[in-house]
């Protein structure tokens, strides 16, 4: 039997479920690159060239390998522009009697695949992504019935499941959780890891014109593009993170610097997520390394944890909670974004520097993601919807089914504390202590009011104010809520005045405001 095998942008593994058991005599598989799949967000310019390089290296792998490769380019006349629409010339093309794919990331794509049944009249055999540790009915029994769904409880399970960092039954080190040994601020250091620069090789140079004429007015640059599009160099990338950055990951994990972009971060996720890396093999490797002394358990398990605990935890969140899940504002936030987190032209240093260094990247690690875009969001009642689109236009990492539960549940609490026991904000003071941002920037992280006081320091406590109501029963922000509950009466208006005086100006203020 003839056997038609879509293989998806994010799919990019040889031992792909939907090829395993496939006879290579037999199969054709399908590889598309549609103009629905670039511009349903405005894609960052350097994601919609990583994920199409990729493909077309990954197409060059599987045709070597024996497989017999149709591939569909963005550029074809004829491209349709559609997964459906692909499928449906491919079917004239090539009358298979099946259709063999792995499940879909994203509700949308499922959506899609669901439907071919019925619309071209052939068995269609969804398969399990079997690259996750933790499928969807298994994720379901373990959330059934509790009232809050713990990451940390998700986590010990898969740590129970998989054997990493344990002796026997026990965790080794008889601590789940090194968080507490993982945040510390860090200083320029010439010994720095730099991770791999990969030099765009003739495909990736044809993608990258191809992008630079067609995606000209989605955000980002294509200066500097460097990143791996082959599984051969996104190995090279992991043995680097394994053996140089590490055994200081841990420490400094939280950590932020003026102008650098990595510090001693993995700059993996691209590759995970893609397909190009096998998560579960990354965190054996890095399990190894202590098991071998060459790097520390805080490092180790950290890094193991942002795998098997935050990662597969978001993909169960989204799953179970469906495609309404976006639509969640537990805050009633509905302000618009800043124009500014599209140019990253603001005077507030700590903001300038990280989406300046997204809009150059691509890039950006989860504090920074988590505690200065995000938190600034939050602070000034985005809407979280739009923040969502926001990140998974701009990260080249960034999938709907990691990205949405990490965005609106974790980062913007749009879904009233289901993902986290409490909204993730700070004033500056956070940011001043992790890193090294205040010191460049025209505000004072140590003034609350004022022409020069930092906008931090304000819109946290007006936050507080305006959802006491939601928020004053959270056991989590009790402190906070009696820290202001004893400060004068005169202070509290100002401190309300100066947080009012800077959102009505960032409200009005257009692309230079701020």
């Amino acid at each position: 039997m003839k056997t038609l095998v879509p293989v998806l942008g994010d799919q990019l593994s040889l031992s792909l479920s939907s090829l395993r058991d496939a006879d290579p005599a037999e199969t054709i598989v399908l590889m598309m690159e549609v103009g629905d799949e670039t511009t349903y967000v405005r894609h960052h310019k350097q994601k919609i060239a990583y994920i199409l390089s990729a493909m077309r290296h990954h197409a060059a792998a599987l045709a070597h390998a024996g497989w017999t490769i149709d591939y569909v380019r963005l550029d074809d006349p004829d491209n349709s522009g559609s997964f459906t629409g692909e499928i449906a010339r491919a079917v004239q093309r090539h009358a298979p009697d099946r259709i063999t794919v792995t499940e879909a990331g994203e509700w949308r794509v499922v959506a899609m695949i669901d439907g071919w049944e019925t619309i071209f009249g052939l068995p269609v055999d969804i398969r399990r992504d079997d690259r996750f540790l933790c499928d969807h009915a298994e994720f379901e029994a373990w959330a059934k019935d509790r009232n809050q769904l713990t990451m940390e409880f998700f986590y010990r399970v898969m740590r129970r499941k998989t054997g990493l960092v344990m002796d026997g039954k026990q965790p080794v080190g008889e601590r789940w959780n090194f968080d507490k040994e993982n945040r510390k601020p860090a200083k320029n250091d010439l010994f720095m890891p730099r991770p791999h620069r990969f030099a765009p090789d003739a495909i990736t140079q044809e993608v990258l014109a191809l992008v630079a004429e067609r995606f000209a007015d989605h955000p980002g640059t294509l200066d500097g593009f460097a990143y791996a599009v082959t599984a051969a160099d996104a190995e090279k990338q992991a043995a680097y993170f394994l053996e140089k950055a590490l055994p200081q990951f841990g420490d400094y994990e939280d950590a932020m610097l003026t102008g650098e972009r990595y510090l001693w971060h993995s700059i993996l996720s691209p590759y995970i997520n893609s397909g190009l890396l096998d998560p579960l093999d990354l965190c054996r490797r890095a399990e190894a390394e202590y098991r071998a002394g060459r790097a520390p358990l805080n490092s180790v398990e950290g890094y193991i944890r942002q795998i098997i605990g935050w990662r597969e935890y978001m993909r169960g969140i989204y799953w179970r909670e469906g495609p309404a899940y976006v639509e969640r504002n537990f805050l009633d936030h509905h302000r618009k974004l800043p124009g500014w987190y599209w140019t990253g032209e603001t005077d507030m240093h700590c903001l300038k520097e990280v989406i300046g260094q997204t809009l150059a990247t691509a890039h950006a690690h989860h504090i920074q993601r988590l505690m200065v875009t995000g938190n600034f969001a939050l602070l000034i009642g985005a809407d979280p919807a739009e923040v969502h689109r926001w990140y998974l236009e701009v990260y080249i990492d960034a999938y709907e089914w990691v990205e949405l539960p990490n965005t609106l549940g974790m980062s913007q609490f749009g879904d009233g504390g289901l993902l986290g026991s409490k909204p993730y904000i700070s004033s500056g003071a956070y940011i001043d202590r992790m890193s090294d941002y205040c010191g460049k920037c025209r505000y004072d992280v140590k003034q609350r009011v004022g022409e020069n006081a930092c906008p931090y320091n304000a819109l946290y406590w007006d936050f507080l104010v305006r959802h006491e109501d939601k928020l004053g029963g959270n056991m989590r922000l009790r402190m906070p809520y009696s820290t202001w509950a004893k400060q004068s009466e005169q202070s509290q208006k100002e401190t309300l005045a100066q947080a009012a005086t800077f959102l009505q100006a960032l409200d009005t203020a257009g692309e230079d405001g701020y």
